[in-house]
């Protein structure tokens, strides 16, 4: 299967302002694009990559005062196949975690773990460890919460999420990281493109969309507690303690966001 991913942002900035943009391809899945997704910017500016302590692509840029348009097209192949589940996969005690896990149980911006544990362990402790207590946290958080993306907030965090009922795809995915954490799961945040593909297309415009991971049995898995099934054509953008992590933009300097277009659709492989 080919996917054509990309997107286009334009803001209006009133001097030069410093921007750190987090929109390629995760390296894992570099292998797998047929069109490189090259950031392009209008007017043309000077762009210097970068990876961060997570192995994320960044790209720093100097954005000049006025409309300044970033955008890319490309198209990456991919199995066609739904995420595989791994029913078996099992939780780590702590101590046999590796090392590089560990901060991944941590609280952070918008996971407080401080104020969710005794949730946590009250709804989930005495559930069936591993995979199945995952996914009795996403089947949890899938029904505790309304979707709407007039909900979303910046600033809203796990606990407020928990205690509103309602957010948007991150939130879903704090919530679930921050209970997994609370039962000492390492879970990551993940951001990257998940088209309508192989189920019915949403009323709304597309966005990026926000999953997360959790490590079980030896390895990092993929959750969605918003969609709360395998999904076919999952991209990887980036990963990270959460949001904050992982932001599609940071701004140093006043700016106004006027349009926001995202797009990932299966499109028919061209015969050679």
């Amino acid at each position: 299967m080919l996917i054509r991913i990309g997107y286009e942002l334009l803001y209006g900035f009133t001097q030069p302002t410093p921007m750190i943009l987090n929109l390629n391809v995760h390296y894992t899945r570099s292998s797998d694009l047929i069109q490189a997704d090259h950031i392009r910017t209008d007017p043309a500016a000077p762009l210097a990559m970068y990876r961060d302590g997570t192995g994320n692509w960044c790209t720093r840029v100097l954005a000049p005062p006025g409309q300044f348009r970033i955008g890319t097209d490309a198209l990456i192949r991919d199995s066609g196949l739904a995420e595989p589940s791994f029913p078996y996969a099992f939780e780590h005690p702590v101590e046999a975690l590796p090392d590089d896990t560990l901060v991944y149980l941590l609280p952070s911006r918008y996971c407080e773990t401080e104020h969710l544990s005794a949730a946590a362990w009250s709804l989930f402790g005495s559930a069936k460890p591993g995979w199945s207590r995952v996914q009795a946290i996403c089947d949890f958080v899938h029904g505790h919460l309304a979707f709407h993306y007039r909900y979303a907030r910046v600033t809203k965090t796990a606990w407020e999420a928990y205690n509103e009922r309602q957010g948007v795809c991150r939130d879903f995915a704090h919530l679930a990281i921050t209970l997994c954490r609370c039962l000492n799961i390492p879970a990551r945040y993940c951001t990257g493109y998940l088209g309508d593909i192989g189920v019915p297309a949403m009323d709304a415009p597309m966005d990026f969309a926000g999953w997360f991971e959790a490590y079980l049995g030896g390895a990092w898995h993929t959750f969605d507690p918003r969609n709360n099934q395998r999904r076919i054509g999952r991209v990887l953008i980036a990963r990270g303690r959460d949001a904050a992590d992982v932001a599609i933009s940071m701004t140093f300097g006043p700016n106004v966001l006027q349009s926001f277009r995202v797009w990932t659709d299966e499109v028919q492989a061209v015969a050679a």
